[in-house]
């Protein structure tokens, strides 16, 4: 039988980050801005508040559907650790990246630990 309602299907990436991480994903064509104005991305800058970013991974993270993968700049990530710490679905799949004046460091990435502990590393 053939379901009335729309599939939605995980085809996007979203982006949590600094200004030159964000311009280059847009520019590889990443970006998308929905009909009520809804955006994949946010631009953090220093003025930017934790309450923020806080919504704006809740956001991609449970609340949107079409966001198979959401890259956050690891700094970023530092400031809501606990809020990315807590995150457990397996989609939209969570990638911390380095920036360009932040580099990336493995004994912060959460995911990656999480890994290292299922293998016993």
């Amino acid at each position: 039988m053939a379901s009335n309602t729309p599939k939605v299907e995980r085809s996007l990436i979203a982006v949590i980050g600094d200004e030159d991480t964000v311009t280059g994903l847009l520019l590889a064509g990443i970006g998308q801005v929905d009909e009520h104005q809804g955006k994949n991305f946010l631009i953090v800058d220093s003025k930017t508040s934790t309450q923020v970013l806080e919504e704006a991974f809740k956001e991609y993270t449970t609340e949107r559907k079409d966001i198979a993968i959401l890259l956050i700049n690891q700094y970023i990530a530092e400031k809501i650790r606990p809020t990315v710490e807590k995150y457990q679905q397996a989609f939209p799949a969570l990638l911390e990246i380095p920036s360009k004046d932040h580099p990336y460091n493995p004994n912060k990435d959460s995911i990656l630990k999480r890994v290292q502990k299922l293998f016993g590393e």
